[in-house]
C-alpha cells in the first residue's frame, strides 16, 4: 500500500498471550507482505519465512473506480509459492454508504482468495468531517465482506483512525480485526519493533515497516492467528471454492523442476545460493519474478538478470497456459536489430513495443536487452493504458493509434473530459 508515515509511536512494548483454553492458531507470529500494482503482477516477498500476503482487488477514489490487473496473477503467485493469500479493497468512501455500496457491488464478486479468507477494508484517505459517518460507512463495508462469506478487517493507521472513526464501534461488532501501521523510520527492518506497537484494543496485524526490505515493501506480523482463515492448518491448500487464481497457484506449486519450461514465469527459492557459474546470487535477485527465455538440461535462462539457474532453484508461479498473465512474448535483442523490425515480427508496431517496454527513445536498444510484448501475434488482444498527470483523451488516442469513441466506448467513460491520473484505459 501507498500510505503515508505513520508514526503513531507511545513508547509501549506489547506482548500477547493465547489462553490455554483457547484455539491454537498456527499463524501466531507469522509475518507477511502485502502488494498493490506497484509490486507487479507476481508480487515479492521478502524473507523465506514469509507465510502470507494480502493482494489488492482494486477500490474507489470517492466513487472512481480503479481495478488491479496484477490481483489475480498475484494470489496465484501467493499459492503457488505454499503462502496463504488474502485481499484488501481501497476505500476512500468517506461517510457515503452509497459510494461504499458501489465499492463492494463491484469488488466482493471479484475476490479470488478462498471462502473465509481475509477481505481487508484499507481506509487510510478521504474521510468526511462526520465521524459517526465514517464508522456507519466502514461498518456497512464490512458487514458486506461478512455476509459474503469472508473475513471482514479495518486497515488504517493509528493518528488517522482516532482522528475520524469511532474503531471501538468497530471492534465492538467485529473483534480483533484491526489492521494498524506504525512505522518507527524508513530504514529496512525485517522483524517487528514492538517500542512501537500502536497502542490500541482489537488489532490482530501489525504493519511494522514500509521498508521491509531495500528499495520498499510492506512487512505485517500476525498477532492472533487470524491470517490462518480460509486455509486448513494455516497451509495454503485450496478449499473447496470457486476461486481460478486458487486453482492457478495450486498448480504452479505442483510444477516439478523438470516440468519448467520456455514462458514460465519463476521466483528463484530463497533457499538457492548460486547461479550455474558458481556466483552467489544477492538476495534481492530472490525478491523477483521471471520469465523462463531458455532450457539446457536441469538449467533455465531467466530474463532480466540473464543468467542461468538450476531448475531446481525456481519456483513456478504460473504455468505458462492460458491462464497465466496474457500471451507474453520476449525477444533478446540481436546486433543489427531495430525496434521497427522486432515489432514487424510480431505484427505490431514500434510505438507499443515502446509503451510496453518503457523505452523513452526508440532508437536506444542494445545487444541483449530483453524486448517484451503482450498480446496475441496479431497484437489484437486487449491492452491496457495508465493514465498519466497532463493526459487527455484526445492526446491519448493520438499515441495509441485509436479514437476518442473507441476509448469511451471500451471504458465506460460517461464524461470524456473526467479523467485522472493512475486510470487505467483498455484499448
Amino acid at each position: 500500500m501507498k500510505k503515508l508515515i505513520k508514526k503513531a509511536a507511545i513508547g509501549m512494548v506489547a506482548f500477547f498471550v493465547v489462553a490455554a483454553s483457547g484455539p491454537v492458531f498456527a499463524a501466531v507470529g507469522d509475518q507477511g507482505v502485502d502488494w498493490s500494482k506497484y509490486n507487479g503482477d507476481y508480487g515479492n516477498f521478502g524473507y523465506d519465512h514469509d507465510k502470507f500476503a494480502f493482494s489488492q482487488v482494486g477500490g474507489t477514489y470517492g466513487g472512481l473506480f480503479v481495478d488491479q490487473a496484477t490481483y489475480s496473477t498475484q494470489v496465484a503467485s501467493a499459492i503457488a509459492q505454499g503462502k496463504r493469500a488474502h485481499t484488501y479493497i481501497w476505500y476512500q468512501v468517506g461517510g457515503s454508504q452509497a459510494i461504499a455500496k458501489a465499492a463492494l457491488d463491484r469488488y466482493l464478486p471479484k475476490i479470488q482468495t478462498p471462502k473465509n479468507s481475509i477481505v481487508a477494508l484499507d481506509y487510510e484517505s478521504g474521510a468526511s468531517g462526520d465521524k459517526q459517518a465514517n464508522t456507519d460507512a466502514i461498518l456497512y463495508g464490512m458487514r458486506r465482506v461478512k455476509a459474503a462469506g469472508y473475513t471482514p478487517m479495518y486497515y488504517s493507521y493509528k493518528p488517522y483512525t482516532l482522528a475520524n472513526v469511532n474503531y471501538k464501534q468497530i471492534i465492538k461488532e467485529f473483534p480483533n480485526s484491526l489492521w494498524i501501521a506504525a512505522y518507527p523510520n524508513y530504514e529496512v527492518t525485517p522483524v517487528p519493533n514492538y517500542s512501537f506497537f500502536p497502542s490500541m484494543d482489537g488489532i490482530s496485524v501489525f504493519q511494522f515497516t514500509s521498508t521491509y526490505v531495500a528499495g520498499g515493501l510492506d512487512g505485517n506480523v500476525d498477532l492472533t492467528g487470524i491470517t490462518d482463515k480460509g486455509y486448513e492448518g494455516g497451509n495454503a491448500t485450496k478449499p473447496d471454492t470457486d476461486t481460478p487464481a486458487t486453482d492457478d497457484g495450486k498448480d504452479a506449486n505442483e510444477v516439478t523442476p523438470n516440468e519448467i519450461q520456455v514462458g514460465m514465469t519463476v521466483t528463484i527459492k530463497f533457499s538457492a545460493t548460486n547461479y550455474s557459474t558458481g556466483q552467489a546470487i544477492p538476495k534481492w535477485v530472490k525478491e523477483n519474478s521471471y520469465k523462463v527465455l531458455q532450457k539446457s538440461g536441469n538449467k533455465v535462462l531467466l530474463d532480466n538478470i540473464m543468467s542461468w539457474v538450476a531448475a531446481s532453484d525456481v519456483q513456478a508461479l504460473d504455468t505458462g497456459g492460458s491462464n497465466s498473465t496474457g500471451n507474453t512474448q520476449t525477444h533478446i535483442v540481436q546486433s543489427g536489430d531495430t525496434l521497427s523490425g522486432i515489432a514487424s515480427n510480431w505484427g505490431t508496431n514500434w510505438q507499443e513495443l515502446a509503451r510496453q517496454n518503457s523505452l523513452s527513445n526508440s532508437n536506444m536498444i542494445y545487444t541483449g536487452q530483453v524486448i517484451r510484448f503482450r498480446g496475441g501475434q496479431s497484437g489484437a488482444t486487449s491492452r491496457t493504458y495508465t493514465v498519466q498527470s497532463g493526459d487527455n483523451l484526445s492526446s491519448i488516442a493520438i499515441r495509441l493509434g485509436t479514437t476518442v469513441q473507441s476509448l469511451v466506448s471500451m471504458n465506460d467513460i460517461s464524461n470524456p473530459n473526467l479523467i485522472y491520473a493512475g486510470q487505467t484505459l483498455q484499448h
